[in-house]
């Protein structure tokens, strides 16, 4: 299939730009995969639409706030770092925070190995271990204290580049700090939120036990790969890349008697479904397990791990919305996407969901 396959147009004016005021608020479509059918509900009635002994499986990641601002040492210039991933710690007894990361770098100039820069208001001094290329680069952070002690007062939600935020927006990124993460996030790891999960609240989950549901977390630490656009013709040639996972013993267990007893699994979102499917094509069975992905889910694809699933709503040409149309058949979801932007759902991270049964 050709990448121009999942392409369409959405009004601008649908992409969300915040959160609801209440998170259960948001619209959700069902698409029935047998009839191709839609309904329209919203996400506080998720529960009417389980069953007694489904499971629910969800992605406990933490988004890092690894977007932090400061100046070249020397000139002064203006510098962003977008922390992307922690490669190796350089601790040593006189600098026990010390530690080198992947990231992605915007300022004036071309970088340079060894180029110093001072951000986080003077806590943390960055160089240049590899300046790499296209931004992305190695870097060593010196900290005068842990790493993410210091993000958590200095750094800025990495919300995606179609959420429109300056700098200085204080309100909207204090909104971001506590609405593009999860009820049940956990483990630090992400640069950006599992955004199917950003729905749900303590209360909703709690109504879906009540339900005879069980719920358990899975973990993949969401890398700027799960966004990268596909630039090729033919999607097969697209790579994905790799992206660390991690489920463990009471997951695994938990997935293999709901799957024992024909019962259905519900993945909430896709890294949840990516997780899932690299384990079953790794073992032939759900396992605790733990690695890196870069399985690239797309039509024809045959579902080992997943009966069901909810996510948002996805950007054109996505591999998001390719392994949507692989669950659902690409022509139900083209047809569901035109009746989403006809009855004006909000569109990608802070938007809208569909649940696909």
């Amino acid at each position: 299939m050709k990448t121009s396959d999942f392409d369409y147009y959405l009004p601008p004016e649908l992409i969300a730009q915040r959160p609801p005021p209440d998170r259960p608020e948001a619209r959700m479509m069902i698409v029935n995969r047998d009839d191709g059918e839609f309904r329209h509900a919203c996400i506080a009635n998720l529960p009417d639409y389980l069953m007694e002994g489904d499971l629910l499986v969800v992605n406990n990641t933490r988004v890092i706030p690894a977007r932090i601002f400061g100046r070249k040492d020397g000139s002064g210039g203006n510098v962003e770092l977008l922390l992307l991933e922690q490669k190796e710690s350089c601790s040593t007894p006189e600098n026990p925070f010390d530690s080198i990361w992947n990231c992605l770098c915007r300022m004036s100039g071309t970088a340079r190995k060894n180029m110093r820069f001072v951000m986080a208001g003077g806590d943390i001094t960055a160089s240049i271990v590899d300046a790499g290329h296209g931004g992305d680069m190695r870097v060593q952070l010196c900290c005068r204290r842990p790493l993410l002690d210091i993000l958590e007062k200095q750094g800025v939600p990495p919300v995606p580049p179609y959420i429109k935020r300056e700098k200085g927006a204080k309100l909207l990124i204090d909104l971001d700090r506590t609405r593009y993460q999860t009820v049940y996030a956990k483990d630090y790891g992400s640069v950006a939120a599992p955004t199917a999960g950003l729905h749900f609240t303590q209360m909703l989950l709690e109504k879906i036990r009540e339900r005879g549901v069980n719920i358990v977390t899975v973990t993949l630490h969401i890398g700027l790969g799960t966004f990268k656009p596909v630039k090729t013709e033919n999607i097969k040639d697209h790579r994905m890349e790799s992206e660390r996972y991690i489920v463990n013993e009471a997951a695994a267990e938990a997935i293999n008697v709901t799957r024992r007893a024909r019962n259905r699994i519900i993945a909430v979102g896709s890294t949840t479904v990516r997780t899932l499917e690299t384990i079953v094509k790794k073992h032939g069975c759900i396992k605790a397990d733990s690695g890196r992905s870069s399985l690239f889910i797309h039509p024809p694809y045959e579902f080992q791990s997943v009966d069901a699933m909810l996510t948002n709503f996805h950007l054109p040409k996505s591999t998001l919305i390719m392994m949507v149309s692989a669950l659902a058949g690409r022509d139900v979801i083209m047809r569901a996407y035109e009746e989403a932007i006809k009855e004006r759902y909000r569109f990608y991270s802070y938007g809208d969901c569909m649940l696909i049964l």
